[in-house]
């Protein structure tokens, strides 16, 4: 992640600071980046007998990973930092692990998913910390991320039944 070389009129952080929220935003859009790839590729290999509501439920999960992503993203250009959202960055940046190129029954699915969510989460919560250090702002936009993230946790969660 680069910084724009014009540092006029940008928040009062100063450039180290600067650089740490850029790479905590960083890390942070590239998971979200990955969850909606995963998310799209589990929406393709989804069988079962809930195929239909996963299914649908999976476009809209992928659509707010994206646009959870896009809040990250301009947060680091707003601090004159610019994301990188590319294959290679999301490829080598991601903790996340990849899913079958196979049919997925729809619990497996579900429980892939809880999985995934969770560990992002953890990661944005560590997260938090060190943005609380350093700027308020940017730590305001990972607790958004974390809310909506902890809620769809909770929701897939659900589904699975009360033994998850």
């Amino acid at each position: 992640m680069a910084t724009t070389t014009a540092t006029t009129n940008l928040p009062a952080l100063g450039t180290h600071e600067r650089e740490e929220a850029g790479r905590e935003l960083q890390a942070t859009l590239v998971e979200l980046i990955d969850l909606s790839l995963i998310g799209k590729q589990l929406h393709w290999t989804i069988v079962g007998p809930n195929f239909q509501a996963l299914h649908e439920n999976l476009d809209q999960l992928v659509d707010a990973w994206r646009d959870l992503g896009d809040t990250v993203a301009e947060r680091a250009v707003a601090l004159g930092i610019s994301p990188d959202g590319q294959a290679h960055a999301v490829a080598e940046g991601s903790e996340l692990q990849p899913v079958e190129r196979a049919p997925i029954e729809d619990r497996a699915v579900v429980r892939e998913l809880v999985h995934r969510v969770a560990v992002t989460s953890e990661n944005v919560r560590a997260r938090l910390d060190r943005l609380g250090e350093i700027d308020l702002a940017s730590q305001d936009v990972l607790i958004e991320v974390l809310r909506e993230l902890e809620k769809q946790q909770w929701m897939l969660r659900a589904q699975l039944g009360p033994a998850a």
